[in-house]
Protein backbone atom coordinates (compact mmCIF):
# COMPACT_ATOMS: atom_id res chain seq x y z
CA UNK A 1 0.00 0.00 0.00
CA UNK A 2 1.25 3.62 -1.16
CA UNK A 3 0.63 6.46 0.53
CA UNK A 4 -2.13 8.32 -1.75
CA UNK A 5 -0.43 12.09 -0.82
CA UNK A 6 3.00 11.37 -2.00
CA UNK A 7 1.18 10.60 -5.75
CA UNK A 8 1.50 13.72 -7.75
CA UNK A 9 -2.01 13.43 -9.18
CA UNK A 10 -3.15 13.37 -6.03
CA UNK A 11 -1.36 16.68 -4.96
CA UNK A 12 -2.88 18.34 -8.18
CA UNK A 13 -6.67 16.76 -7.42
CA UNK A 14 -6.50 18.69 -3.91
CA UNK A 15 -4.96 21.82 -5.75
CA UNK A 16 -8.26 21.59 -7.92
CA UNK A 17 -10.50 21.07 -4.79
CA UNK A 18 -8.86 24.14 -2.82
CA UNK A 19 -9.36 26.22 -6.23
CA UNK A 20 -12.43 25.39 -6.82
CA UNK A 21 -13.91 25.88 -3.22
CA UNK A 22 -12.46 29.54 -3.39
CA UNK A 23 -13.31 30.71 -6.78
CA UNK A 24 -16.78 29.09 -6.26
CA UNK A 25 -17.67 31.67 -3.37
CA UNK A 26 -18.25 34.43 -6.34
CA UNK A 27 -20.81 32.41 -7.59
CA UNK A 28 -24.63 33.31 -8.11
CA UNK A 29 -26.19 33.10 -4.87
CA UNK A 30 -29.08 30.72 -6.55
CA UNK A 31 -26.54 28.02 -7.72
CA UNK A 32 -25.27 27.35 -4.19
CA UNK A 33 -26.95 24.05 -4.19
CA UNK A 34 -27.30 23.23 -7.79
CA UNK A 35 -23.72 23.80 -9.82
CA UNK A 36 -21.73 25.04 -7.05
CA UNK A 37 -22.27 22.32 -4.83
CA UNK A 38 -21.92 20.13 -7.68
CA UNK A 39 -18.31 20.99 -8.62
CA UNK A 40 -17.28 20.74 -5.13
CA UNK A 41 -18.13 17.66 -4.67
CA UNK A 42 -16.88 16.46 -7.66
CA UNK A 43 -13.67 17.79 -7.42
CA UNK A 44 -13.49 16.77 -3.73
CA UNK A 45 -14.47 12.96 -5.52
CA UNK A 46 -11.60 13.22 -7.46
CA UNK A 47 -8.99 13.01 -4.62
CA UNK A 48 -11.05 10.48 -2.26
CA UNK A 49 -11.31 7.96 -5.10
CA UNK A 50 -7.28 8.44 -5.85
CA UNK A 51 -6.81 8.35 -2.13
CA UNK A 52 -8.63 5.25 -1.55
CA UNK A 53 -7.61 3.35 -4.71
CA UNK A 54 -3.73 3.93 -2.66
CA UNK A 55 -5.48 1.93 0.48
CA UNK A 56 -6.32 -1.06 -1.78
CA UNK A 57 -4.76 -4.37 -2.73
CA UNK A 58 -3.19 -4.54 -6.35
CA UNK A 59 -2.78 -2.74 -9.38
CA UNK A 60 -6.32 -3.96 -10.77
CA UNK A 61 -8.38 -2.41 -7.97
CA UNK A 62 -6.12 0.93 -8.21
CA UNK A 63 -6.65 1.30 -11.70
CA UNK A 64 -10.88 0.85 -10.71
CA UNK A 65 -10.08 3.86 -8.65
CA UNK A 66 -8.64 5.91 -11.03
CA UNK A 67 -10.79 5.51 -14.00
CA UNK A 68 -13.92 6.66 -11.34
CA UNK A 69 -11.60 9.57 -10.41
CA UNK A 70 -11.10 10.40 -14.37
CA UNK A 71 -14.92 9.74 -14.57
CA UNK A 72 -16.04 12.24 -12.02
CA UNK A 73 -13.39 14.71 -13.41
CA UNK A 74 -15.00 14.88 -16.80
CA UNK A 75 -18.20 14.83 -14.99
CA UNK A 76 -16.82 18.20 -13.19
CA UNK A 77 -15.23 19.49 -16.67
CA UNK A 78 -19.20 19.55 -18.06
CA UNK A 79 -20.38 21.11 -15.17
CA UNK A 80 -17.94 24.16 -15.08
CA UNK A 81 -18.92 24.42 -18.86
CA UNK A 82 -22.73 24.11 -17.78
CA UNK A 83 -21.71 27.47 -15.50
CA UNK A 84 -20.04 29.04 -18.55
CA UNK A 85 -23.21 28.62 -21.07
CA UNK A 86 -25.32 30.14 -18.48
CA UNK A 87 -22.83 33.47 -18.02
CA UNK A 88 -23.76 33.86 -21.83
CA UNK A 89 -27.20 33.16 -21.76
Amino acid sequence: MQSFRSLRVWEKAHKLTLDIYTSSKTFPREEMYGLTSQMRRSSASVGMNIAEGCCRKGNVEMGRFLQIAMAVEVKRMLSFLMQKVKAVN
